[in-house]
């Protein structure tokens, strides 16, 4: 990558930086794009230069989640059924609550802010939409799958049902507050919510059962 490249990447990734703390503390509608430029002090056309819409800001690694599920399946070892990818990243990800941030808080209020906001709820729904597509071109494209479209659904749904579940209750204060995850993450005894774990693996093996006919 070019030094004009590098430089491109590092100005994105600053005002992504520096906007989600603010959606996090005012939430999604209360933050201006104007809000964001003075933090990191350029204009307003720069951060529309890097992202064309206020959304693009908070999910600013759209493109990635997009790519997920065709990922999983386009990176799995030979011989797994797609659906045992999907099933085992899953069951991992829940080993860590959902959470990619740096306390289970922060992963929390990530999680109310989206739920708060019609537009971000909106960009979500695309966002899956869009992870279901590129899932069942990838399924088409590998030529072993009969009705890829349908397998990609079944999938995605499935996927969807599991995050859903999972960020209900924790919003929920289930298994406990974000404090007590913390907690268990960082004495490194964390584990998934029994049922919901139970109820990912049954329901991915019984698609991928029926999907092989067994």
């Amino acid at each position: 990558m070019g030094l004009r490249e590098t430089k491109k990447q590092q100005t994105r990734q600053a005002l992504a930086d520096a906007a989600l703390p603010l959606f996090l503390e005012h939430g999604f509608d209360q933050v201006t794009v104007a809000d964001v430029a003075r933090h990191v002090g350029v204009s307003g056309q720069t951060v529309f230069n890097y992202f064309p819409a206020k959304e693009d800001l908070f999910f600013d690694r759209q493109a990635e989640v997009e790519d997920e599920l065709a990922r999983l399946v386009r990176e799995r070892e030979p011989g797994t059924c797609p659906v045992e990818a999907v099933r085992d990243y899953l069951l991992e990800a829940l080993k860590h609550h959902l959470l990619p941030f740096p306390t289970a808080a922060e992963g929390l209020r990530f999680h109310q802010v989206i739920a708060d906001s019609p537009a971000l709820l909106a960009r979500e729904r695309e966002i899956r939409e869009r992870a279901e597509a590129a899932l069942a071109a990838e399924l088409e494209a590998e030529g072993d799958f009969p009705a890829p479209a349908l397998l990609a659904g079944a999938i995605a749904g499935l996927h969807r049902a599991v995050l859903r579940q999972a960020r209900q209750r924790l919003m929920a204060g289930e298994p406990g507050q974000a404090e007590d995850i913390a907690g268990l993450e960082e004495s490194g005894e964390a584990e998934p919510p029994r049922n919901i774990a139970e109820d990912t693996r049954t329901a991915f093996d019984a698609l991928c059962h029926g999907f092989h006919g067994r």
